[in-house]
């Protein structure tokens, strides 16, 4: 994602320099995206702003890496994809202006048209710099949202720690049950859905995934839950329960049609998405 910001903010006519720890990567990407590679001392000293592209488990030792080199003045971005723990590091270390943003997109993406940041300001200081971020960004047609560090946190680990969490489950499913390439070959558009999900997942670094699960808030809650969902679920099939699984499966469609007004056009949704499999 830094690689992509990077990109991102040269091809908006920002001047951007980049660092890093690993030498190799580093100059690889400068010269995939034409810009300057620097040392770390001098791209922070030279820049107005600083975005932190690092993985969670080393945020703060690269913090207290770049601290001595921070202004007063100067702005602090980090978009890791947890930030009470990221906030409160820049707190402790930098004397500039900190805002905890997260893009909820990977560096897959072809554009930032409708794609979705969430900002987490915690002074009034950092509302400032979020509205004017949040303004700039949806200049560009982004959506931004803003909340603080623990909403994020709380919120991050439904959207991200339960479907990362149901992608590597249903991945160990399909490889246990060593059907994978004749599946394939005859699976339907629900199945290539599903096999995208958990593929999607499986192809990332495994580190972060790890990183994720153990950092967000209520991972342990909501894999207990899900457990006992699933158990629930397996019991009604065990029991050849239809009356009770047409009950709860009706009560879900309900309270989906209440909550998305889009509900009734997921199938169609399904499809349309799946066209480009």
């Amino acid at each position: 994602m830094g690689r992509w910001l990077a990109g991102f903010l040269h091809d908006d006519g920002k001047q951007v320099v980049i660092s890093g720890r690993d030498e190799k990567k580093l100059a690889q990407a400068a010269g995939q995206l034409g810009i300057k590679a620097a040392t770390i001392a001098e791209a922070v000293s030279s820049s107005d702003a600083v975005v932190l592209s690092v993985p969670i488990d080393s945020f703060e030792s690269v913090v207290k890496e770049i601290a001595p080199f921070i202004r007063p003045d100067q702005l602090i971005f980090d978009i890791t994809s947890v930030k009470v723990m990221p906030v409160e590091i820049m707190h402790r270390y930098m004397k500039g202006t900190v805002l905890g943003a997260h893009p909820m997109f990977g560096p897959g993406a072809s554009s930032i048209n409708g794609q979705r940041f969430v900002l987490t300001p915690t002074s009034g200081q950092e509302a400032d710099l979020a509205r004017k971020t949040k303004q700039y960004l949806e200049a560009k047609s982004a959506r931004v949202i803003v909340m603080t560090p623990a909403e994020h946190d709380d919120m991050m680990s439904i959207v991200l720690g339960l479907s990362h969490f149901i992608a590597l489950v249903t991945a160990d499913t399909l490889v246990s049950l060593d059907s994978l390439k004749k599946a394939s070959e005859i699976g339907g558009t629900t199945y290539r859905m599903l096999l995208t999900l958990a593929e999607s997942v499986v192809s990332e670094d495994p580190g972060f995934y790890a990183s994720l699960q153990a950092n967000l808030p209520r991972m342990g809650e909501i894999h207990k839950l899900f457990q006992n969902k699933a158990e629930d679920w397996a019991e009604l099939v065990r029991n050849r329960d239809s009356r009770q699984f047409v009950q709860r499966m009706g009560d879900l469609k309900d309270t989906f049609a209440k909550e998305d007004p889009d509900f009734a056009r997921a199938y169609e949704n399904m499809y349309r998405v799946a066209g480009g499999f």
